[in-house]
């Protein structure tokens, strides 16, 4: 039987390249988003034309209704699910400094990045449980954070705190789902090259020049699509709550 992935946000930038790497390994696909079907028709085509089946749910994970629906939808069209890719997210509306931070804005992203993923994953782990009673059946949960998980950035501490969670999510999931044989991951990338990034691409594209990276050039959304379809093939299987840092060397420790 085809298995069958859930890949939020994966319609562009990180997301995309998760879905495209998984699309390539035989899944099928079900999308979400906060853009109607129509502003990505073509996305969603170029991923058909690779064979893969694709559904796609317009869903604002902030909201609980919202995430019921997306499950609903996946359970009526598929019927079955192996793989949650925990991606979407935002960065703050505006940097502002931890002095000059709003609530408002902290709220928003923790809904978003933290909140939604987190009772996402409750439901969807309810629904791995029950297919479970298969033994032919295996799952896995892949939540993409950051480095700002563990990299303090001032201009945006609602951002590292919402990632920094998140990573505290994978750790609680995989000790909680342990029991069940469905191993849960992080995916930490670093400086990756997408719509999100493209407003301080100049600096960093400096910085990288003068020695940032280990290895000197942007992260793709590609070379994260190959982290997690590793972890979907299950070529670590023994490494549930592990952390993939994908970031070209630039979190490692070094005189």
């Amino acid at each position: 039987m085809q298995k069958v992935a859930l890949v939020t946000g994966g319609t562009r930038g990180i997301g995309l390249g998760i879905a495209e790497a998984l699309a390539r390994d035989g899944y099928a696909l079900a999308l979400c988003g906060r853009r109607r079907a129509e502003a990505v028709k073509e996305v969603l085509e170029g991923l058909q034309e690779t064979g893969a089946e694709v559904l796609y749910v317009m869903a604002d994970l902030a909201s609980p209704a919202a995430r019921a629906a997306l499950v609903a939808a996946v359970q009526k069209h598929y019927g079955r699910l192996h793989l949650l890719v925990n991606n979407a997210g935002m960065a703050p509306r505006v940097r502002l400094d931890l002095l000059a931070a709003t609530e408002a804005s902290f709220e928003e992203v923790l809904r978003v990045n933290l909140q939604g993923p987190h009772f996402l994953t409750q439901a969807v782990a309810r629904w791995m449980i029950d297919q479970s009673v298969d033994d032919a059946y295996a799952a896995c949960i892949v939540n993409i954070s950051s480095i700002s998980a563990t990299v303090a950035s001032p201009s945006r501490g609602e951002y590292c705190i919402s990632k920094a969670g998140l990573s505290m999510a994978t750790r609680l999931w995989a000790v909680r789902l342990a029991e069940y044989g469905i191993p849960v991951y992080e995916v930490r990338p670093g400086l990756i090259s997408t719509d999100m990034t493209a407003g301080v691409a100049e600096r960093y594209d400096r910085l990288i020049g003068e020695g940032l990276l280990l290895q000197a050039r942007w992260g793709l959304p590609a070379d994260v699509g190959k982290a997690v379809a590793l972890l979907a093939r299950g070529d670590l299987s023994y490494a549930t709550g592990h952390v993939l840092t994908i970031d070209g060397g630039l979190t490692l420790p070094r005189l």
